[in-house]
């Protein structure tokens, strides 16, 4: 008779040492968790993730053995010979006589599909489980979303806020207002440079994933280390927290926008670097929050109510908002593409070898760290894909592979949605197209640019301004009719026509010769 009765399968996002599955011992369950060439494969990864993510299943195996638990940890090596996870679980069900299969929900649609169409094929008995981790069971999102209808963040998160009972006081917002976005966009000066924070950096040893990585000839983009700087264990991720709410959530909703090429730290700044994880699940979001609003109202903590909301935004708002909306509308939303954009993404999204300033900051940063912050991801790299037509499929495999946080439940919306817009605004009111203006109002990456952001034309003009408008001309009939459109076309037009001409012949010239900006 076999020694285990049930298997139940742990994927790499899914490192919740609280789930409810560990409360009890029962040496007759055996726990699977396995590198698969599947989820190395599905797009070209920076080797950091790829990295990261077999340390962490791996300290979250031993933890598990440590706790008492049956647990099947494979390498590389262990599933080569398998082509996929449902030959590995067929295979293992059969060598241990397994009786039932257990799984919790995938965040991915890809993978919810697999496993839901495997478990139709078994004849033993199958279950889904929830991951408890997101805040809005999956069972309630269509209570907050409609497929195919846009929904406004703002609205949302308010009703967050109020369920949670998070910087709420007497039924209302801490401070009279839900939101302190306009207190949060300020730039960096040369005295705020020298005050930023050494980011907190682990060196967890990987030498034993790059060498299986050089073995299975896994393809992957970016730079790494022998010593992995990102968490892998719970331990680290509650230290990473610790450190974020004491030395930098005083300043981070002051910062949070804000790039500069002038800092050791411009990689980190005042950012939490928290994504990869909560997304894993090493750590709980609402635990995330409840550290944060408690630093803040700790006495004397120097921590101001925009630099708290700000942050709280992000986890209980944004992030949240997005896993909402991207259950609600797939499959289709992964294939759509509103304004028909179709060009290829030019050679330096993969080595950040670039005139443009700001993109060699953002991807090169990617590349080295296989992290950007938002702005970073959103108004340069994001901002660049849309005013140049670059295809939503290319732009959504780039964004996945290359940070170390992405998922597609988050990576899609984000991508397809708020940066292209070719979700045609499920998720945002307009697109959020913007000229080097922008960039040189939030950075200092346009001081040493071989181009000239107060340029429109000419042969050393700012790509980003050009393209702008551009854009704008193009995509006139669908961006006109929002109201906050208005004042941008009045501009525009009262320009004479040979103005317009010279700024449009600009653009065709630099879309042309997009590989050389």
């Amino acid at each position: 008779m076999s020694q285990y009765h049930t298997l139940r399968l742990i994927l790499g996002d899914q490192l919740n040492a609280h789930h409810s599955w560990y409360r009890e011992k029962d040496d007759g369950v055996l726990y699977l968790i396995a590198e698969l060439r599947q989820e190395t494969d599905y797009v070209t990864h920076h080797i950091q993730k790829i990295c990261a993510f077999f340390a962490a299943m791996a300290q979250f195996a031993r933890a598990l053995t440590k706790a008492g638990h049956q647990v099947e940890y494979l390498t590389l090596d262990d599933t080569a010979a398998f082509s996929s996870l449902n030959e590995l679980l067929d295979s293992l069900m059969t060598k241990y006589g397994i009786i039932r299969f257990e799984y919790q929900m995938p965040d991915e649609y890809r993978l919810r599909e697999q496993l839901s169409a495997f478990c139709r094929s078994l004849a033993i008995a199958s279950n889904e489980v929830s991951s408890e981790h997101f805040l809005v069971p999956v069972e309630t999102l269509p209570t907050h979303f409609t497929a195919g209808k846009h929904h406004l963040m703002e609205s949302f998160y308010r009703k967050m806020r109020v369920q949670f009972d998070v910087l709420m006081e007497g039924g209302k917002p801490d401070g009279g207002k839900w939101n302190y976005d306009k207190e949060n966009r300020a730039k960096l000066t040369a005295k705020d440079l020298s005050d930023i924070p050494e980011p907190l950096c682990f060196g967890n040893d990987v030498t034993d994933v790059l060498a299986r990585l050089a073995r299975h000839k896994v393809q992957s983009i970016g730079q790494v280390s022998e010593q992995l700087l990102w968490p892998v264990t719970r331990r680290q991720s509650l230290d990473l927290l610790s450190y974020f709410c004491t030395a930098l959530l005083p300043c981070f909703g002051r910062f949070q926008d804000a790039m500069t090429t002038q800092s050791q730290h411009r990689w980190s700044l005042y950012h939490s670097r928290l994504s990869f994880a909560i997304n894993s699940k090493m750590l709980h979001p609402m635990q995330v929050i409840n550290a944060a609003v408690d630093a803040y109202r700790a006495p004397d903590s120097g921590i101001s109510l925009a630099q708290v909301e700000g942050f709280v935004r992000q986890i209980l708002g944004w992030r949240e908002f997005v896993r909402g909306l991207y259950w609600a509308n797939m499959p289709a939303y992964e294939s759509l593409n509103a304004l028909n954009a179709s060009r290829p993404l030019p050679d330096y999204f993969w080595d950040g070898n670039t005139r443009m300033q700001c993109m060699k900051q953002a991807i090169g940063q990617s590349l080295e760290f296989a992290y950007a912050h938002h702005i970073q991801r959103l108004m340069v790299t994001g901002n660049f894909a849309l005013l140049t037509g670059l295809s939503p499929d290319e732009v959504d495999a780039w964004y996945l592979g290359i940070y170390i946080d992405a998922l597609q439940w988050v990576e899609l919306p984000n991508t397809r949605g708020m940066a292209l817009f070719a979700d045609g605004g499920l998720l945002a009111t307009k697109p959020y197209a913007a000229s080097g203006n922008y960039i040189q109002k939030m950075s200092d990456y346009c001081t040493d640019c071989h181009y000239k952001v107060k340029e429109k034309v000419g042969e050393r003009a700012c790509p980003f301004n050009s393209l702008y408008w551009h854009f704008m001309e193009k995509h006139r009939a669908r961006v006109a009719i929002n109201p906050r459109a208005g004042v941008v076309y009045r501009n525009w037009d009262n320009k004479s026509e040979s103005d317009r001409n010279a700024v449009l012949e600009q653009a065709r010239h630099y879309l042309d010769k997009l590989n050389e900006l």
